[in-house]
């Protein structure tokens, strides 16, 4: 996938993973957040696979349903799907659209809800 260098700045410092999918729900990006965090399921090499063969059939069809959810308006843009007590976090899957509006893929979006405890402006 192409990215300007700012952007894939953005995208690969985050420390939320990153997995970016097109409409036919193929992974084309992972931020190294990502490769990391699904290294026991292929890390890197699920780049070019589908997303839906990572997932339960429930879960299939849940994707499925956001996804034309997203593609019924340009104002459908955000979904929670998910939240994960263990790691007190949200997720979200996230319509991605070109200039015009037109839907284009999809990203989920981890919002972490703990307090950050690294030290303010700690240049080690």
């Amino acid at each position: 996938m192409e990215l300007t260098p700012y952007f894939r700045s953005i995208i690969e410092q985050d420390r939320c993973a990153v997995v970016i999918c097109s409409l036919e729900h193929e992974i084309i990006y992972m931020n190294p957040t990502a490769i990391e965090r699904y290294a026991k399921r292929g890390g890197a090499a699920l780049v070019g696979q589908s997303l839906l063969a990572c997932h339960s059939a429930e879960s299939n069809e849940k994707i499925r349903q956001v996804t034309a959810w997203f593609a019924e308006s340009p104002t459908h843009n955000i979904m929670h799907t998910f939240y994960n007590e263990r790691e007190n976090k949200d997720v979200y899957m996230v319509a991605l659209r070109d200039a015009d509006g037109t839907l284009i893929g999809y990203y989920e979006k981890h919002e972490y809800r703990g307090r950050d405890t690294e030290e303010f402006y700690r240049f080690t």
